[in-house]
């Protein structure tokens, strides 16, 4: 399927003039997504949807990648790509628990559910905090305060 239509430049706002930064007292220059015609021709080509298509590639499932390289292995957290496909819900647990702290994994997965604890302030990188090597401990603290269990 395909949608085709012209559009005014958003770049230019239909002028076909480009005024930034650099173009000072009234200089310009032509637009470089239009070239000059104010007008901008827009096609978009795709398939309609017709359902979740399975993936011949996928063995396992994590809800989010927070950054690492992962692989298709139970200790990332996530659930097989089976369970993933017939619909079965994430759950607390099923994190990436052994590579990343509670406040590192909730800030990609579910922002809402990101500690907000003082000692995790002022570092650059969840790996540099003192925390970190002891991430266990705070994902119990987690569990007590957030978790669903």
């Amino acid at each position: 399927m395909k949608i085709e239509f012209d559009e005014q430049c958003q770049v230019c706002k239909g002028t076909g003039l480009y005024i930034g930064m650099g173009e000072r007292d009234g200089a310009a220059v032509v637009c470089h997504k239009c070239k000059g015609t104010g007008r901008f021709y827009f096609i978009h080509t795709y398939e309609e949807f017709i359902g979740r298509m399975p993936s011949d590639k996928a063995k396992w499932v994590v809800q989010v990648n927070p950054g690492i390289c992962i692989g298709p292995k139970n200790q990332f957290g996530g659930m097989s790509y089976q369970d993933w496909r017939s619909g079965r819900p994430f759950v607390d647990g099923m994190e990436m628990r052994e590579y990343t702290c509670p406040c590192w994994w909730y800030q990609s997965a579910d922002y809402n559910r990101k500690p907000n604890w003082k000692e995790c302030d002022g570092f650059s990188g969840f790996s540099k905090c003192p925390s970190f090597c002891k991430k266990a401990q705070c994902w119990a603290r987690w569990d007590k305060e957030f978790g669903q269990c």
